[in-house]
């Protein structure tokens, strides 16, 4: 060893108010990337929100600046600006420079807070190259000045305020600190539509300066207007959406659930207005609550069959459900807030919720006989899918005979360093295997357009052939059954032509892929091939262009030399040879794939319900509003 291997007082370093949170920015925010930026955003926002929580403030408005900076004002009671005894300074600088400090530890400030008020703005305020706070209480505005987590001005006063009381913070990312600095104003958007939603009655108004939008958000039908909206494009089989809200030992438990027509589930929860986009404690209360209540309902008026029992997912299927929690102590797991681990939560929301179904179901006969009969028509086709699904089953990772014929697998046993290609067409397929490095790729063709998975119940998808393949290939299995660590590869790429047909191609696997396999999606193991759409040939020398802008560029600078340029465009992935395949499109070295992300989950529910759900009108109202913003289409 060339340094010393002592260890002794000398090592230990004590980092200064928020410089820690400056050198580990990820275990507060999550990541310095788009995620990280908003979250930056998103806790000023809660702060106001919890204002809105404490029943004081009734407006917010957010702004994004053309410089990169935002701001947040909100007309609560404004931050404390007296002195501390103990610390000596202003409350609003010690809430904006330490870690742990604010109105949100002793019960008194706020009873229910989503935004931890010291803990996430003073994050924000490390993270920020600059970050100015007014304060607006008694006639007067307070302002104060900080860069990069330290005060550089005084707390100052002047007389009058804009409003009666509020907050103003504006804050410009550090460049220093965060990789992404571009707010994304459709992530942004989503976001605040939910806080509307999940406090009903207050007023979000989001300016985006740089484009001159201006958007205003304020729902009187709170969540129960969310469920509407989610389904507006189903059939629902319960005309008006089951809306409960009661409060129990301090915790206020609010739902709204409704039954359409589809075969899947889709439930968004919250804390505090704070998305679980993990789920927790109330999610296990709220499904427990829902699957004994429903069982119990049928097996006394004698609609089960049998010892036919209803399961969790029989019971979920069809269900758009919106459930949010406010509690006085919410414990997340992680500062990002993901999921609830608050123990007594289970018990609590199983109880509100068995009691309030149990007296819907008992007054609205009509409905719960539809909401039943769907549950056991699922329970009987879960019962046919179990055989099935056995087949489609792998017994194990290395057991090569349950593989299908047509997939070319690779040598590769570890998952980690092995890809899979789901290649559209017999033709493609072929040129894939013969182009491929089969040391670590697999090919799969797939012969014409899946099966739909957003018409199809699970025992018919599991009798479709392709659908079937894939599933084997991938090993995890499907729905409750998927196992990420049973995967066979750790990257799935979907390999299509460039066309209508392989537009829709793409769609179908990704519809199956997001309802049946989403943790694939969610881990970023699902990606888009990017084949070239044109070859361009000037004497020996080749070019792919890959968009029509890149395809002028290299003809223009062709011919800047002179050459005499030749253009083929391919219409699919089966006119290039397997060189070609392998140069262009599955090469590590060379290749250009997209991943799949989910960076919206209500969002990404809409599209794949419009686009491939029952309902014509609404499909048809997105393709005249977005045909002109088709490029490359042949037909």
């Amino acid at each position: 060893m060339t340094e010393t291997s002592t260890y002794d007082v000398q090592h230990i370093q004590v980092l200064e108010g928020l410089e820690g949170v400056r050198r580990r920015p990820a275990m507060y925010i999550g990541s310095t990337g788009p995620d990280g930026l908003h979250h930056l955003l998103y806790e000023v926002v809660d702060n106001a929100v919890d204002e809105a929580l404490a029943g004081f403030c009734t407006r917010i408005e957010a702004v994004l600046r053309k410089d990169g900076s935002a701001s947040v004002l909100d007309n609560g009671r404004g931050i404390p600006v007296g002195i501390l005894p103990k610390i000596g300074k202003p409350a609003v600088e010690v809430v904006l420079t330490t870690l742990h400090a604010g109105g949100k530890f002793d019960g008194g400030g706020y009873k229910i807070s989503g935004g931890l008020h010291g803990v996430g703005v003073s994050v924000v305020n490390a993270l920020a190259e600059w970050l100015d706070v007014e304060v607006y209480r008694d006639g007067k505005t307070y302002r104060q000045r900080f860069e990069r987590g330290k005060p550089v001005t005084a707390l100052r006063s002047a007389p009058g305020s804009p409003l009666p009381s509020g907050t103003k913070v504006e804050f410009k990312p550090d460049t220093t600190v965060m990789t992404a600095i571009d707010f994304n104003t459709e992530v942004i958007t989503k976001r605040l539509e939910d806080i509307a939603y999940l406090n009903a009655g207050l007023e979000i108004v989001l300016t985006d300066e740089r484009t001159g939008k201006i958007q205003t958000f304020r729902f009187a039908g709170g969540i129960k207007e969310l469920v509407r909206t989610l389904n507006k494009n189903r059939a629902r089989l319960n005309d008006e959406p089951i809306y409960v809200r009661r409060e129990r030992d301090g915790t206020e438990v609010e739902f709204a659930i409704q039954y359409n027509d589809s075969y899947l589930e889709h439930v968004l929860t919250f804390v505090n207005t704070i998305p679980t986009t993990e789920g927790g404690t109330h999610l296990v209360g709220f499904r427990a609550a829902l699957t004994r209540t429903l069982n119990d309902y049928a097996k006394r008026l004698g609609l089960r069959n049998g010892d036919l029992t209803l399961s969790g997912e029989d019971v979920r299927e069809g269900l758009t459900a919106v459930l949010s929690l406010k509690l006085r102590e919410p414990q997340f797991e992680g500062q990002t807030k993901t999921k609830l681990g608050n123990t007594e939560v289970k018990g609590l929301v199983e109880s509100v919720v068995a009691e309030a179904l149990q007296e819907y179901l008992q007054t609205h006969p009509g409905d719960a006989k539809r909401i039943i009969n769907k549950a056991l028509t699922a329970a009987r086709a879960r019962e046919a899918a179990k055989q099935a699904r056995d087949l489609v089953r792998r017994k194990n990772a290395l057991d090569i005979s349950t593989l299908p014929g047509k997939l070319a697998d690779c040598v590769e046993r570890d998952a980690e360093h092995a890809e899979l290609f789901i290649v559209e067409g017999e033709s493609a397929g072929g040129s894939a295997k013969q182009g491929r490095d089969r040391q670590f790729q697999a090919i799969l063709p797939i012969q014409g357009k899946i099966l739909n998975v957003e018409k199809a119940r699970l025992d018919k998808m599991l009798n479709h052939e392709e659908v079937r393949a894939i599933i084997t290939a991938l090993g995890t299995g499907i729905a409750s059954d998927f196992d990420l660590s049973k995967r066979r590869y750790d990257k799935v790429i979907i390999m299509a032509d460039a066309d209508v047909d392989g537009s829709h191609i793409r769609t179908l696997l990704l519809t199956f892929f997001y309802r049946y396999t989403r943790p694939l999606i969610e881990r970023g193991k699902i990606y888009i091939a990017q084949p070239p759409l044109y070859l361009i040939k000037a004497g020996k020398e080749r070019k792919y262009a890959y968009a029509d802008e890149e395809r002028q560029i290299v003809v223009r600078e062709l011919e800047a030399r002179g050459q005499k340029v030749e253009i083929q465009r391919y219409k699919g992935l089966s006119e290039m040879n397997p060189e070609q395949l392998w140069e262009t499109t599955m090469d590590p070295k060379m290749r250009t794939l997209k991943r799949v992300e989910i960076t919206e989950a209500e969002e990404a529910e809409r599209i794949f319900s419009t686009l491939m759900g029952e309902e014509v009108e609404p499909r048809r109202q997105f393709i005249v509003q977005y045909a002109r913003e088709v490029r490359n289409l042949d037909i």
